[in-house]
Parts: structure tokens; C-alpha cells; sequence
């Protein structure tokens, strides 16, 4: 066993022996780095660039480079980075986490794998927690990089398109978290490929990598907003449909529940909507919302398909018959449905593009990070994102006393035992940092101490550049700085004049947090490169922590023996019992972000493949060969339906075939039974996609190429991108509910994995239906544009709450009460449908 433990702890040791060798070899050309004039010195990025063209790899190039860096760091910013920081530095590089103490320099640490990856010519992120600390960074560090010939971005989240493209283009690009997230799913929201602002995702060093990748995993960013369908456009078409008799105005099939418009019908519509061509482009939606709405009035069943349950509609399981709650019909069948038995129509707004941080940050070639905390959470990192805990040791030794624990019987004998501790080092001058898991924390203890007439700042992660400005000064003689444990992160706390003599800055912790690697940040805050510091943890029998695990036996131990909140306990079992109860909420967090996790892989899959197709779409020139793709692969799957290869030839329903080919793709007469009959079904796809290319080709002779090649990317991308919003809020909903199939010992992953699988595919089909219908129906006319099926806006739900849900303007039609019935019926609309 204890062999098995040595391995494990001498990994980081030969690690460490690694970059001790790279840091001497660094450190060897100082002198010669030092005799360049700023001009060579600047010249060697143009020669690293040339000599990374012609074959050499950015590992050659590492030593050199890291010399260069330190070198111009010197000459700029009056800063020369120490071996361990060269260390650092070549452990980033590698795609690792350096894990070094607060103090120790990571900003500068960073600067030499940042340059290093930068002359690769595809473009570096360093990604910070907050926008303060972008802005910072990218101010003070940027004069390095453009010293030494590279340009920098700063990407914020109030730029434009443009603005952003240019902070993307640079070199080096200083940006946020949330904006590098949300400006990806933008990227793959966009209608025309110029307007993309991001490019492949290349090499990312993350700052509070912890912060980042562990604390913020389980937050997906979601772009939110309202898919351009109206609801009381519903209501209309569900009027309008109810006038159509069955075979005179549309066909329906029991077997295949297709519905589709006949000639009369569709003539019938356009009479009913005031409009020209029914499938004309500018009526994608209304020809969407009378299809629906002949779906659920023709092949959905009240108490068969769905039952109506408190105002709602409630899906009935075809195969169990059971109810199930929370699950929506897709594609605005479900609003269909609501309309055809009067009920309120449900908002319709939805999520139109996801992306978690896992996601997002596992798709860079490759990834590092820095922090002070990591190596708690190593097994994290290792498993999800490939990335090793490197422990780089202190520039100077650490000279800060850490206290063992104190307890308390209650939490009020805590925070008055704290408060007294605070006024005694106040009262000699000592700078104190108060640490609280809690904002409300915070505010009890600044009460008390402003009963006591102490002067002091509260800080709870509000205020980014202020907090900044509060931390970095709370190292001065007298002050007090009251803090959530992640305010102020990523700055440092530098002493005072006098400081050191008076012991360094005393943090002291008000309760324990459940993960040990934030209380291992605020111990981190005093003691900063061989500074003095004191750290206390206060704790009471009272606190979340120990309440959850067990402290009620020490608890009425402590009563019995008469302990009062004057005699606080230092004992190391309890020392022991919390770190163990800090391990457990760990592990079952990691364990939710694990699970997390795997259910998201199904979407990220999905995801990418659309992503990647989407992409294609807007980089193509000519999309008439994937067109005649989707055609074909409808006609086929229409053939099998109504007349399969392994069916007998009596039961084909080759009207049915006809019916459906005439109302979607071809007209009226293009194809008759005779033509059909006595034909195998590869034989029937054959002349099907016969007629259609001809027809094909015509509209090609009327329009002018480049015409019609834009008219094939308008429809496809609307196709694409409705379809998607659809399906992301489809899977959101068999997520929500799918926990539930536990009950009947089925693993809920599984069937998620399955069910999106076949809902994916379903899509995919959805798309090539919509694509075939309009390329074939829709009449072209002059102001072509592509349209987003949707507006949307960033939501990070951290942030904010609750989703912010930005609705359109949609078109509709508007019926004035005294106004001609919508359904034809020649009567007043309040004396018709409008009743």
C-alpha cells in the first residue's frame, strides 16, 4: 500500500524534476538574452514565427522563448520571473494545472506559455473570472506582448460584431468565461459565415481554473428567447381547419397520421388568409401553424393521445397508457392541441442554444489553468478534462502560522469570540481579513463590529473592480475587510508599511465551506511569498456543515461537561470529523457533475454534428447536390411508408404516396397511379425524384443561379435552425421528467441516451421534409434574405436568476371583430370563430 502512495506523491516529485531542468536551461540564457537591444530582442518573435512555419514544433522553441519573455518582462514591466515561475509557465504549456500559492505571480507565470502558444499564428485565450480582471490583465500584460511584436484582444461584452472580430484576430485575446461561451453558441446562430466572430478554439490558459471548470460546471449558458411562432396565429388556424372537409380539402392516413392540404385546400387557405401562394416563403409560419393544427384535429385524440388535466394538456404513454407529466409535444404540436380544446396557449419561450463550461472548454486542442487550489479536485480534472495537478513549490518558504480549529457550543459564542479577536489586532494595528461562507454572514458580523465603533469594508462578490481595489488595500495597518470567500479573487493582498512587524495579516474564518479547497484559498490570502500571517478557523456546533454530519454527540458532550461558549475545544478529532464531512460533500459533488455531465454528452454530440453540418452549409457555394440528397431520403422514407419493400403490394396505399408527393413537392397531375403501379418501391423513388429533378430544373432555368443558390440556404438554414430550437426544448423536457423511469428499475441514462438518439433522428428527418416541401413549393420573388427563426438573448442563470426572456416582434394577422371571418364563411368574425 504504502509503495502503491509513493508512486502517487513521487509523480508530482519527477514532474517537478522535469521543469526544474527546463527552468535552468531558461535561466542559462539570461546573459545572452540581456546583451539584445529592444529591437533584436523584439526581432525574435519574427524568428520563432518562421522557424514554427518551417517545421519546428512549440516544444523546440519553449526555452528560447521563456528567455525571451522573462527578458522583455524585465525591460517593461520591471518584473523578472523566478525559476518557479518558469516552472509554472512550462507546466501550462504542457496542457497542465499549476497550482501555486497565492503571491507566487501567476499573471506573470502565464505570460511565457501565453506567447510561446501565441506564435502558432492561431490565436491564444486567457480566460479570467470577471471583466475587471480582463480588462486588468489584458492592460498591464499587453504592454509584454506588444513590446515583443504581438497584438492583443480585449473581448468584453459590450462590443459589437466588429470589435469583437478584431479581439478574436489578435494574438493574445483577454475575455471572460461567459462571453468566450456565449459567443460560440452565437457563432452558430449566425446566417451568414462574415459574421462569425470566433476561430477554432486553439489553446486556452485559465485563470481560477477551479473557480472556472469545478464551481461553474453545472452552470449551462443558455441563449434564450421567444421562436417566432404566435399564439394567437394558433387560434386562427385551429378556426380555419375545422371549416375542411376530409378528402375534399385534405387527405389523411390512419396507418402513416400524415395529413396534407389538397388543391382545394390549399386554395381554401389562401382565400381564408388573404394571400397569394400559400407556399410562398414570407408563409413558412402560417403554412407550419395549419398543418399543426390539421395534426391535432385529425390524428390526436382526446383521452387516447392526451387527456386535458387541470387546464393542461397531458400526454398519454402509447405503450403504457400512463400520464406523462411535464412532457410537450414538439414542433408547436403541443400549442395545436391547446388551441383545439380551447385551453390557454402556453408560452412559447424557449431555449435556443445551450452549452455547459464542460462542454465548451473540452473543445480547445488544448487546455491549462492556474490557481492556488487545485489538488483537492485532482481527480476532477484528470477524468473530465485530461488536465494533471502540477504542485509547484513557493519561491520563499511559508511562514504563515496556521491555527488549529476552534469551537464553540453555539454560533452566537462564535461570532462574539471573533469579534473580540478582530478588536484586539485592530486595537495594535494588525490588518485583519474576515472570511464568511455567507453574504448574510457578512452582515452579522459587520453589525457587531459596528456596535463596537470598528471601522471596516464589506465586500460580497458584487463589485468586481471595487472589491479589487478594497482587497488589494487590505493589507494596510488597522484595516478590517469582511468577505465571501470569492470576493476579490485573483487579486493580491500586499502589506503595508510596518505590517511585517505586527505579525502580517491575520485571516480568520468564520465556519468551515463544504469544499476544503475554498477554505485552503482564504488560508491562502495571508503569508504571501514568505510573508508573516496568522490563519484561525472559528466553528461552532451550530454551523451547516457540522450540523449535516454528526456534531449532536460532541454537542451534549460538551453540555454535560458544562463547556460554555467562554472555553472553546482546539481538538483534532473534530478537526478530523470536518475534514472527512468536507471530503463527502466533495465526492457527492462530483459525482453530480460526473452525471451531469454524461447527460449532456448526448446533446454535445447532437450539438456538434449540427454545428458542423450548419457550418458546411454557410461555407458552401452550391448546395443543390445536399438538397437533392434531403429530396431523395423523403421520397424514400415517404415510399417506405406507403409502400414498403417487405408489404404486400394489394395493402400499398399508392393514392396515399400520390396525394402526399403532389402536396409537398411536385403539382397537381406530375404523377398518376399508373405511373406507379407495378413498380418495386427503388423503382417508384426513381421516377418520383425523376419528376422532381425536372421540376427542379426548371426553376433553376427561370431564376438566375446565384438567385437560386441563395434561395436553397435560406430554406435550409430556417429548416435547421427552427428544427434545433424545437429539439433542444424537447430534450430539455425528457430531461427534466426522465429521472422518473428509475421507479420502474430502468436507468434513466440509458433511456435518455435512447430516446434522444431516436428524437435526434426524428430532427433530422423533420429537416430534410421542410427542406424538400419549400425548395419545390416556395415561389422565389427578388427581396430574398435570410431570416432568423428567432431572437434571442444570453442568459447565465447564475447571474440572473431566473431565464430573461427577450420576445420579438412577430407578424400575425389581425382581425378586427366586425371583419370577415378568417374561415370563409362570409360571416361577421365576433358572429363566427371569434366567439
Amino acid at each position: 500500500m504504502l509503495g502503491i502512495l509513493n508512486k502517487v506523491f513521487d509523480q508530482n516529485k519527477r514532474e517537478l524534476k522535469r521543469l526544474t531542468k527546463i527552468a535552468e536551461q531558461v535561466e542559462a540564457l539570461a546573459s545572452d538574452m540581456e546583451k539584445l537591444s529592444d529591437e533584436d530582442l523584439r526581432a525574435k518573435t519574427e524568428e520563432f514565427k518562421a522557424r514554427y512555419q518551417k517545421g519546428e514544433s512549440l516544444d523546440d522553441l519553449l526555452v528560447e522563448s521563456f528567455a525571451v519573455v522573462r527578458e522583455g518582462a524585465r525591460r517593461v514591466l520591471g518584473l523578472y520571473p523566478y525559476p518557479v515561475q518558469i516552472m509554472g509557465g512550462a507546466s501550462l504549456h504542457d496542457g497542465n494545472i499549476s497550482e501555486m500559492k497565492t503571491g507566487e505571480g501567476k499573471t506573470l507565470t502565464s505570460t511565457m506559455p501565453v506567447y510561446l502558444n501565441a506564435l502558432s499564428g492561431k490565436g491564444v485565450h486567457v480566460v479570467t473570472v470577471n471583466e475587471y480582471l480582463a480588462s486588468r490583465d489584458a492592460n498591464e500584460m499587453g504592454q509584454l506582448y506588444e513590446f515583443l511584436g504581438l497584438t492583443v484582444g480585449l473581448n468584453l461584452n459590450g462590443l459589437n460584431k466588429e470589435e469583437k472580430q478584431a479581439a478574436y484576430a489578435a494574438d493574445v485575446t483577454y475575455s471572460t468565461n461567459n462571453e468566450l461561451g456565449f459567443d460560440y453558441l452565437r457563432d452558430n446562430m449566425v446566417l451568414y459565415k462574415e459574421q462569425k466572430v470566433q476561430r477554432p478554439l486553439f489553446y486556452a490558459v485559465i485563470d481560477e481554473v477551479d473557480s472556472i471548470l469545478i464551481d461553474e460546471a453545472r452552470t449551462p449558458l443558455i441563449i434564450s428567447g421567444t421562436a417566432q411562432k404566435s399564439t394567437s396565429l394558433y387560434i386562427q388556424a385551429n378556426a380555419f381547419v375545422r371549416t375542411l372537409k376530409k378528402e375534399e380539402d385534405f387527405t389523411y392516413d390512419e396507418k402513416t397520421k400524415g395529413v396534407q392540404l389538397t388543391e382545394e385546400g390549399m386554395t381554401k387557405a389562401e382565400r381564408a388568409f388573404g394571400i397569394e401562394n400559400l407556399f410562398d416563403i414570407t408563409h413558412v409560419s402560417l403554412n407550419h401553424h395549419i398543418t399543426q393544427a390539421l395534426k391535432a384535429n385529425s390524428s390526436m385524440h382526446l383521452d387516447v393521445d392526451y387527456v386535458v388535466q387541470d387546464g393542461e394538456i397531458v400526454i398519454v404513454d402509447q405503450f403504457t397508457g400512463r400520464l406523462m407529466k411535464g412532457r410537450r409535444y414538439s414542433d408547436g404540436l403541443h400549442q395545436a392541441i391547446e388551441a383545439k380544446e380551447g385551453l390557454d396557449i402556453q408560452n412559447e419561450s424557449m431555449t435556443l442554444a445551450t452549452i455547459t463550461f464542460q462542454n465548451y472548454f473540452r473543445m480547445y486542442e488544448k487546455l491549462s489553468g492556474m490557481t492556488g487550489t487545485a489538488k483537492t479536485e485532482e481527480e476532477e480534472f484528470r477524468n473530465i478534462y485530461n488536465m494533471y495537478v502540477v504542485v509547484i513549490p513557493t519561491n520563499r518558504s511559508i511562514a504563515r502560522d496556521d491555527r488549529a480549529d476552534l469551537i464553540y457550543s453555539s454560533i452566537d459564542g462564535k461570532f462574539r469570540a471573533v469579534v473580540e479577536d478582530i478588536a484586539e489586532r485592530h486595537q495594535k494595528g494588525q490588518p485583519v481579513l474576515v472570511g464568511t461562507v455567507a453574504i448574510e454572514t457578512s452582515e452579522v458580523i459587520s453589525k457587531y463590529l459596528t456596535k463596537k465603533g470598528i471601522r471596516h469594508n464589506v465586500l460580497n462578490a458584487k463589485n468586481h473592480g471595487r472589491e479589487a481595489e478594497i482587497i488589494a488595500d487590505a493589507g494596510e495597518q488597522g484595516s478590517v475587510t469582511i468577505a465571501t470567500n470569492m470576493a476579490g479573487r485573483g487579486t493580491d493582498i500586499k502589506l503595508g508599511e510596518g505590517v511585517k512587524e505586527l505579525g502580517g495579516l491575520a485571516v480568520i474564518g468564520t465556519e468551515r465551506h463544504e469544499s476544503r479547497r475554498i477554505d485552503n484559498q482564504l488560508r491562502g490570502r495571508s503569508g504571501r511569498q514568505g510573508d508573516p500571517g496568522i490563519t484561525q478557523f472559528y466553528l461552532s456546533m451550530e454551523d451547516e456543515l457540522m450540523r449535516r454530519f454528526g456534531s449532536d454527540n460532541m454537542k451534549s458532550m460538551m453540555d454535560r461537561l458544562g463547556m460554555d461558549d467562554s472555553q472553546p475545544i482546539q481538538s483534532k478529532m473534530v478537526s478530523k470529523a470536518v475534514e472527512s464531512a468536507q471530503k463527502r460533500v466533495e465526492g457527492n459533488n462530483f459525482d453530480a457533475r460526473k452525471q451531469l455531465l454524461s447527460y449532456d454528452d448526448v446533446l454535445r454530440q447532437q450539438r456538434e454534428i449540427l454545428y458542423t453540418q450548419r457550418n458546411e452549409v454557410l461555407e458552401s457555394e452550391n448546395l443543390r447536390e445536399i438538397v437533392e440528397n434531403m429530396i431523395t431520403t423523403t421520397i424514400e422514407r415517404n415510399v417506405a411508408g406507403f409502400a414498403p419493400n417487405n408489404g404486400d403490394e394489394e395493402e400499398w396505399n399508392l393514392q396515399g404516396l400520390i396525394d402526399y408527393v403532389n402536396g409537398n413537392l411536385l403539382h397537381e397531375g406530375d404523377i398518376t397511379i399508373d405511373q406507379l403501379r407495378g413498380k418495386d418501391s427503388e423503382e417508384i423513388v426513381e421516377v418520383i425524384f425523376a419528376k422532381v429533378k425536372e421540376r427542379y430544373d426548371e426553376k433553376e432555368e427561370v431564376l438566375q443561379s446565384e438567385q437560386m443558390r441563395e434561395f436553397e440556404k435560406v430554406i435550409v438554414l430556417r429548416a435547421v435552425d427552427s428544427k434545433w430550437i424545437d429539439h433542444i426544448d424537447a430534450m430539455d423536457q425528457l430531461r427534466q421528467g426522465i429521472h422518473l423511469r428509475a421507479y420502474g428499475q430502468i436507468d434513466p441514462l440509458r433511456e435518455y441516451q435512447q430516446e434522444g438518439f431516436a428524437m435526434f433522428e426524428h430532427m433530422i428527418a423533420a429537416i430534410e421534409e421542410d427542406v424538400a416541401k419549400y425548395i419545390m413549393k416556395a415561389e422565389i420573388r427578388n427581396n430574398l434574405e435570410r431570416q432568423e427563426v428567432a431572437k434571442g438573448q444570453a442568459v447565465n442563470p447564475k447571474e440572473d436568476g431566473e431565464k430573461v426572456k427577450k420576445k420579438p416582434v412577430t407578424k400575425q394577422i389581425d382581425v378586427g371583430r366586425n371583419d370577415p371571418c378568417i374561415c370563409g364563411s362570409g360571416k361577421k368574425y365576433k358572429n363566427c370563430c371569434g366567439i
